[in-house]
């Protein structure tokens, strides 16, 4: 066995290159099953992160959409599900949404390309289209719809006609619920009698309040809409009709988001598995179910307190039996089922994420498509360690661990490893132990990772969720701080070089510890906020009255936003900065990093700001995720006091 060289920590060689976490950015997503067809998105970031739809069968797999058809809807934003299988007589056609015009689009088997189904948009994306399903009758898809004109934005479940009648004449789009805010999960009962849906109003999000409404279904219109679950503190989330008198729908009524059995005649809603655990995800993209339902009535379901494991849930003995199917440890909270076939997304933390298909009679698992095909040496990816850290006033603190590893190397006995504190986006979000490689490319070079869940978190329950009410740009710094002291503390991490990253919430994050603390010594934003009160002018509609949970209310609270604005207090930046922000972001524009480097620039602290064109809100091209990994490692090289090969150098201004 060849002996381990002893290198400074952060100057490891590694065989994972930027390059490797770039086609890493492969992104599966929205599995759908019927018999022994499945589909699936993938976004790619070597085609400028285009996202087609793949068909399965017979063991072929099928690239649909060629370029340069752009599988992605911008409803809400951040899309969701943008495609849905419709059966026709010799096999499937496939309706879409096109990212270009935001049209809907049909491709039939045999066509050469897909024709539309909706106008074109009066402005560019004028009208998007999320979360579809098929009428009862077949001649229609039902959607959640967006409109976007001079005079604001509007939303409605609305049916589009099949035959391509709506693309030359928009009236025959048939509007059938409309009034509230937002939609999400349209769903037909089994009989046709009956549609249910969620639907939720400014300033709530939707793992705040949200209803779960039923309406009766005459001449294609929803009639006499009433809620039967959900309300304005409590979060209802995925309905699914048992039969035609009741429904199965997710809500945290008891703290956790829990299944429930909701009756269409005022009978009581029934808690179906009572557990402190998580069987939903926030709703932050449109159409998909974190269960489904299985040919003999049983509920294949993921479930969990931080990752999610699959299992089988029976309603007639009431008892949930996990799935075993290792190394599939942990899935992401979309799944669809067929017979005893399910299939969902999962991973583990040296398993990259997959497109997986899993019979719940026989165990039987298959990766149908990986996100990564070539996977470096397990010795260099970092093992989880999942902490329960002591925040202020004694409040816990979920984290994850990953220390350096390589099997080439190792630290200098007298050195501790410099570590970098990855907050994550949301800030409802989560971190995961799921295996990601833009993690390794740092631990393989000998710098720590620990990814903190703060007090806001998803994936520990409402109660955790709701520590960052009017909180945030507190608690979420206070807690990132407590991990970073915790490493120190416990000599796991050299508390001279502590760095922090993180995108968007995570970028706010970042900069508001920078500005508030002395703790870290030097800081990444990818597209974080850093003006409050500027974001809250100019986001999307969607986020647009976020900040009144966040921060509080407007007009009231404006002390308060001034004052957490990272931007108010950059003259007390107490470390270098990296800014990176893609100049077609409608959620955080430009303008929130560009104003923040020029008050770092008025102050003299040393900073650079890299900008990238055509990238909106999370970097997709794979030359961005290359440029940024190379000049992030380059600056904490320069900062924390390491020499990293292989990366061209960073010019601080």
């Amino acid at each position: 066995m060849t002996a381990r060289a002893t290198l400074p920590y952060g100057s490891w060689p590694s065989p994972i290159s930027a390059a490797d976490v770039a086609r890493a950015r492969l992104r599966l997503g929205f599995p759908t099953v019927h018999g022994s067809d499945v589909w699936w998105q993938e976004t790619r970031p070597e085609e400028g992160g285009r996202t087609t739809v793949i068909h399965l069968r017979d063991g072929q797999r099928t690239e649909l959409l060629p370029a340069p058809w752009n599988a992605r809807t911008r409803v809400h934003e951040y899309g969701g599900r943008s495609y849905l299988p419709v059966p026709v007589d010799d096999g499937y056609a496939l309706v879409f949404s096109n990212y270009e015009d935001q049209r809907l689009h049909r491709l039939d088997p045999g066509d050469a390309k897909p024709r539309p189904l909706t106008p074109e948009p009066a402005v560019p994306g004028g009208l998007r289209f999320a979360d579809y399903v098929l009428s009862p009758d077949k001649t229609e898809v039902w959607c959640v719809c967006e409109g976007h004109t001079p005079d604001g934005i509007r939303r409605a479940i609305v049916a589009v006609p099949l035959d391509g009648s709506a693309a030359q004449d928009a009236s025959a789009i048939r509007e059938m619920v409309s009034g509230a805010d937002f939609y999400a999960s349209p769903a037909p009962s089994p009989n046709g009698e009956h549609l249910a849906w969620i639907q939720w109003n400014h300033p709530r999000m939707p793992w705040e309040g949200t209803e779960l409404r039923v309406a009766a279904l005459e001449d294609g219109q929803a009639v006499s809409p009433r809620t039967v679950k959900g309300g304005l503190t409590e979060s209802v989330l995925a309905p699914m009709w048992r039969d035609a008198e009741s429904l199965y729908v997710i809500s945290d009524w008891p703290g956790w988001w829990n299944i429930y059995q909701v009756g269409l005649y005022g009978e009581s809603p029934t808690a179906l598995y009572p557990a402190e655990e998580e069987f939903a995800a926030p709703l932050w993209t449109l159409g998909g179910m974190p269960y489904a339902l299985l040919d003999d009535g049983r509920l294949a379901v993921l479930h969990g307190e931080g990752d999610m494991r699959l299992g089988v849930y029976d309603p007639e003995t009431l008892e949930l039996t996990d799935v075993d199917v290792p190394p599939y440890e942990c899935w992401v909270p979309a799944l669809s089922a067929d017979g005893t076939t399910v299939v969902g997304i999962a991973g583990g933390p040296t398993t990259p994420s997959a497109v997986v298909r899993v019979d719940v009679e026989t165990g039987r698992a298959e990766a149908l498509r990986s996100e990564l095909t070539d996977l470096p040496d397990a010795a260099y990816l970092p093992r989880p360690r999942a902490e329960q850290l002591e925040g202020p006033f004694g409040r816990p603190v979920h984290a994850l661990v990953f220390p350096p590893a390589n099997p080439a190397a190792t630290g200098p006995a007298d050195e501790l490893p410099p570590y970098v504190v990855f907050v994550h986006g949301g800030p409802t979000s989560r971190a995961s132990s799921l295996l990601d490689l833009e993690r390794a490319y740092f631990t393989s070079r000998g710098i720590g990772v620990v990814e903190v869940n703060y007090g806001g978190s998803s994936g520990y329950g409402r109660a955790y969720r709701e520590r960052l009410r009017r909180q945030w740009g507190v608690v979420d710094v206070e807690d990132a701080v407590a991990a970073a002291k915790a490493l120190a503390d416990g000599g796991v991490a050299d508390p001279a070089r502590i760095a922090i990253r993180g995108g968007s919430a995570g970028g706010w994050t970042t900069l508001a510890a920078v500005t508030r603390t002395d703790v870290f010594k030097a800081a990444t934003s990818y597209y974080g906020i850093s003006d409050l009160t500027g974001f809250a002018d100019t986001t999307h509609d969607f986020e647009s009255r976020y900040l009144f949970s966040l921060i509080g209310p407007l007009p009231g609270f404006e002390r308060a936003y001034e004052e957490r604005s990272p931007i108010n207090s950059a003259d007390k930046t107490a470390c270098p900065v990296l800014l990176l922000q893609g100049l077609d972001d409608p959620i955080v524009p430009p303008d929130q990093s560009e104003r923040f480097a020029q008050a770092l620039a008025a102050k003299k602290i040393p900073h650079a700001y890299l900008t990238f064109e055509g990238e909106s809100h999370g970097f997709r091209r794979a030359d961005t995720v290359i440029a940024c990994l190379e000049a992030e490692l380059a600056f904490y090289g320069q900062i924390l006091g390491f020499d990293p090969p292989d990366v061209p150098p960073l010019t601080l201004s």
